[in-house]
């Protein structure tokens, strides 16, 4: 079912799609951290990003609890954005040979992340909202306003924390 063709009628398929194109996210997420982690040098970094791959685990659980409100299946629906975004990722991070480049790079490829996910879960809250969807509109949010504060924390290790400062010296 993509976005624009004739399988989405109504805002319910649209919501639906919308969540299922996020639940794909997620998932490639929970898969994609490890390695960052591992890549990862800086400390406060590599703890940042180990705390939001227990948060991204516990957002499936509750896009879970999302799909049987909505009485449907949890699952998945390809999203070439995060794809694009976690692929520019992997392949700037092979690129980049000094290891505090390599955390700055890591710090701005999770941020794209993490933008992507805001933009999703702020569009996913409206439609759910103007569906009455209350329900879900509550689990959304609390994904949402984690997602926004896994990006102060990795804006806070880029800038507080000297990563950026360390890369450009």
């Amino acid at each position: 079912m993509g976005l624009f063709t004739k399988d989405i009628q109504t805002m319910d398929d649209l919501l639906l799609h919308g969540l299922k194109d996020i639940y794909y996210a997620e998932t490639r997420i929970v898969r994609s951290l490890p390695t960052m982690i591992d890549k990862a040098t800086n400390r406060d970094l590599a703890k940042g990003l180990k705390d939001h791959l227990h948060e991204t685990e516990n957002q499936l659980a509750r896009l879970d609890q999302v799909f049987a409100k909505l009485g449907q299946k949890p699952q998945g629906v390809k999203c070439p954005a995060i794809d694009g975004i976690i692929a520019e990722a992997d392949e700037l991070a092979g690129e980049v040979a000094d290891k505090e480049v390599l955390d700055a790079a890591i710090v701005g490829a999770a941020q794209s992340v993490e933008h992507y996910e805001i933009a999703r879960y702020g569009t996913l809250i409206a439609w759910a909202e103007s569906l009455g969807r209350d329900d879900i509109v509550r689990l959304l949010t609390t994904n949402l306003n984690e997602e926004k504060a896994a990006d102060k924390k990795l804006s806070t290790v880029a800038v507080r924390k000297g990563v950026n400062r360390k890369a450009a010296s």
